[in-house]
C-alpha cells in the first residue's frame, strides 16, 4: 500500500490559481525533497497533503483514507513540523510531549519521554517553559513529539530552518531513522546539499506544476 497518494491537486486562492494538477505517490521508506522558488506552492501543498487544507479539486489518500471523506481517521497516520510550533506557552517542555501524546492517545513512560528529549538535546530544558525556548529549541521539541508518534507519513516544510550545525545533523540522523522504519517523509527545503543526504526521490514545483527530477541533477537546476 502506497503511505501517500495526492492526485490531480489543484488549488486556487480566490481566483488565482496556485497548484495545477499536481500528482505524487510515496511509499513506505521512502524519502522526497521538494524545492521550488519562493512563492511556488510548497507551504499550500504541505497543508493540503497535511488535510489542513482542502483542495479546490483533487484527492489525497493517506494509507487508503480519503483524507476529505475520512478527514480523522486519515490524520491518525501523519506529523507535521511545519512553520508554527503548535506547543501551549504555559506549559513545560515535558506537559507539551505529554499532552501531545495523549492527544494521541498515546501514553509513554518517564524515561521514554526523557529519552527522545535527550535524543533531540533538550533533555535540560524539560521542567523549562516552552515559551522560553529559541526557535531552534521549538523544532527539537516539534520533532521529539514526532519520535514518540511514529507516524506513517512524516512532513517537513523547511526542517532545517533555526537549526544549527549540529541542529541540522541531528535532524538528519532522525529522518534516517523514520526511513529505516518504513515511515514515508516529503519534506519541503531550500538546503539542496542536506535535504539530498537523505532523500531518495525529489521534484521541483514550479509553474504550478510538479516535475520529479534526478537527485544528480539538483545542483544546477535553476528555479
Amino acid at each position: 500500500m502506497m503511505t501517500l497518494r495526492g492526485m490531480k491537486l489543484t488549488h486556487l486562492y480566490r481566483y488565482h490559481k496556485v497548484l495545477s494538477e499536481v500528482s505524487l505517490e510515496l511509499g513506505p521508506g521512502e524519502c522526497f525533497a521538494l524545492f521550488g522558488p519562493n512563492g511556488a506552492g510548497k507551504t499550500t501543498l504541505i497543508k493540503i497533503l497535511s488535510t489542513l487544507l482542502q483542495p479546490t479539486h483533487g484527492s489525497i489518500e493517506i494509507m487508503g483514507k480519503n483524507s476529505r471523506e475520512h478527514r480523522m481517521e486519515a490524520r491518525r497516520f501523519l506529523f507535521l513540523i511545519g512553520h508554527g510550533t503548535f506547543h501551549y506557552d504555559d506549559l513545560t517542555v515535558l506537559e507539551n510531549l505529554e499532552f501531545a501524546m495523549a492527544l494521541r492517545g498515546i501514553t509513554p513512560s518517564y524515561s521514554a519521554l526523557m529519552g527522545v528529549l535527550d535524543r533531540v538535546g533538550i533533555g535540560p530544558f524539560a521542567l523549562q517553559k516552552s515559551r522560553y525556548l529559541s526557535t531552534g529549541m521549538q523544532k527539537r521539541l516539534a520533532l521529539a513529539k514526532a519520535l514518540l508518534a511514529k507516524p506513517n507519513l512524516l512532513l517537513l516544510d523547511e526542517p532545517y530552518v533555526s537549526l544549527d550545525e549540529k541542529g541540522m545533523k541531528m535532524m538528519n540522523d532522525c529522518i534516517r531513522e523514520f526511513l529505516s522504519k518504513g515511515t514515508s517523509v516529503l519534506m519541503s527545503s531550500h538546503d539542496r546539499a542536506k535535504a539530498s543526504e537523505v532523500s531518495n526521490r525529489a521534484g521541483i514545483l514550479q509553474n504550478k506544476g510538479l516535475r520529479e527530477v534526478p537527485l544528480g541533477e539538483l545542483t544546477n537546476a535553476l528555479f
